[in-house]
This record gives C-alpha cells, sequence and structure tokens, in this order.
C-alpha cells in the first residue's frame, strides 16, 4: 500500500501545480521512485502517459477557466505553461475538439477528464507463474540507442529501433556472437545508472569480443522477477509487462530496482500463438 499511497501523492503534487511547473523529479520522488521508472510504471497503471495525462487535465480546468470567467486566451496559454496562445490552441483542440475560442459558445460540447485516484485491486482473472532469481553480473554486446527518452519516445522509438536493426540484419549478427553465455537469446535492456534511463541495447550475453558497430555493456549483479510470455508478439509481452506493474508489484513486498530491465527472446522475434519470450523486473525488497 505505500506504493499506491506513494503514487497519489505524485498526482496531488501535479494536481496542485497544474498552473505552475510540474518537475518530474519531485513527482518521482514522491512515488519513492525514479523518474524514468515513474514514466514507466504510470501508463500501465493509468492507462495514459504522465505528460499526456499533465496535458488533459490542464486543458479540463482550461476549459473551466474558459466558460466561467473572462480571461483572455492568451493569459490563459500562460497560466497553463504554453509558451504561444498557438501551442495553448493545438493542445485544447486535441482535447476538446474545438478551438478555445470556440469552447466559449453556449451549447458546445467539452470534455473533461478527472483526476486520477490510484487504488489497490485484486483481480484475479489469472494466475500469473513467475520464479525469483539473483543473476550474477554478466555482458552484454549488442547495438544501441543513447539519446536522452521519455517513457513516450520509448514507446514510439523503441519498436522502430527493433525494426531497424532486423533489417540492416542486426539480429544474425547477433546470433553469431552467442558462445552458450546466460541468459541464451537475443535481449532487449533498458539500462540505467542511478535510477534514470540511460539506454537501451539489443543484445546478446557474450564473451566474444565487440564487432564494429556495436558496444559491450555489464550487466550488474541484480535480483529479478521473472515472468514468461506467451503469444504472439509485441502484444503479449506488452500485457505482461502492464500485469506486472498493474497486478504483481503492488502486492509483491518488493520495490522496482534502480537495475536494467531486461527481455529474453529465446527464438526469433514471431507472431506465433505459442512464442515464448521473458520480462525480468529488477527488484529489491521492501
Amino acid at each position: 500500500m505505500d506504493w499506491i499511497e506513494g503514487l497519489n501523492k505524485s498526482i496531488e503534487y501535479i494536481e496542485e501545480n497544474l498552473t505552475e511547473t510540474i518537475e518530474m523529479e519531485k513527482a518521482a520522488q514522491l512515488a519513492a521512485c525514479s523518474v524514468f521508472q515513474y514514466q514507466r510504471i504510470f501508463p500501465y497503471i493509468a492507462g495514459v502517459t504522465i505528460s499526456e495525462y499533465i496535458r488533459r487535465r490542464r486543458m479540463s480546468a482550461a476549459a473551466f477557466d474558459l466558460i466561467n470567467g473572462h480571461e483572455k486566451i492568451i493569459d490563459l496559454s500562460l497560466k497553463y505553461g504554453y509558451e504561444s496562445p498557438t501551442a495553448f490552441n493545438r493542445a485544447f483542440q486535441s482535447v476538446h475538439g474545438v478551438s478555445p475560442s470556440k469552447a466559449k459558445s453556449e451549447g458546445v460540447r467539452l470534455t473533461t477528464f478527472p483526476r486520477i485516484t490510484f487504488t489497490l485491486s485484486i483481480k484475479g482473472e489469472e494466475a500469473m507463474d513467475y520464479k525469483i532469481k539473483t543473476k550474477k553480473s554478466f555482458r552484454i554486446v549488442g547495438f544501441s540507442i543513447k539519446e536522452p527518452m521519455t517513457m513516450e519516445d520509448c514507446f514510439e522509438k523503441v519498436p522502430q529501433f527493433w525494426k531497424n536493426v532486423g533489417e540492416q540484419g542486426g539480429i544474425d549478427k547477433l546470433c553469431a556472437l552467442m558462445d552458450g553465455s546466460e541468459p541464451e537469446g537475443i535481449l532487449g535492456v533498458s539500462t540505467c545508472d542511478k535510477g534514470d534511463f540511460s539506454g537501451y541495447f539489443i543484445a546478446v550475453a557474450t564473451e566474444k569480443p565487440v564487432p564494429d558497430g556495436m558496444e559491450e555493456y555489464i550487466i550488474p549483479e541484480t535480483t529479478y522477477a521473472m515472468f514468461e510470455s506467451v503469444g504472439p508478439m509485441p502484444e503479449s509481452i506488452q500485457n505482461t509487462q502492464q500485469r506486472i506493474i498493474s497486478e504483481w508489484l503492488p502486492t509483491s513486498g518488493y520495490e522496482y530496482a534502480a537495475a536494467p530491465d531486461i527481455e529474453v527472446y529465446p527464438e526469433r522475434y514471431q507472431q506465433a500463438e505459442d512464442y515464448r519470450s521473458e520480462v525480468w523486473l529488477p527488484i529489491v525488497k521492501k
């Protein structure tokens, strides 16, 4: 319950600062996790990214200001943190489907997104098999992207990264590096330094030399909760990740650790109904 309470404290902070600068570091601190973990957890629990939630809540409040007050659109754009009326208009229309000027007209349909409150819900609809294991440090070699990314960026850029690596023959090159080191298979690794996102690797565990165009990374000794995912990709593993964060983690007695997240693909990425992959969540005892 401490974990749920922390998320609700972060929401309270956001709600109190809809017309001020919202610092992700502060929100994450209240939720007792890093910024990257917070951005990763939030959409799995809330069904919407944190930045989209903030935008919706600000535009919901702005709509009430428009219909109940006499503030000018330019003043509202500044009030809710937009550098120009054009940017404010774009955000407002994306939420309400009409421009701010039209929203003032009587009878115009607007949309409100209520404040989120997190609660603990035990569904019990489907069993989740898992194992907890401490993995000694191991070395991976592969392709990486290290540009700063929010969780929204990850949702868009990481799948494209996989596509690019595959189209350029990268998977075959990675398979040639396998030498029996564990974990076996193609790995998707979100690395972090001091709890913040530092890169994403498509790699393999190996002791072979690093080829041109690739690099190595040392996974530190970490305790993982390991979950099997069965079904066509990417839907199966995305569903597993969501259930881990929203159903398993809150009642597990563990916290999300500041260590790399790992996806294990023992065979080539497939959409077969019986395709098996794994999700490794780094954890630490509360």
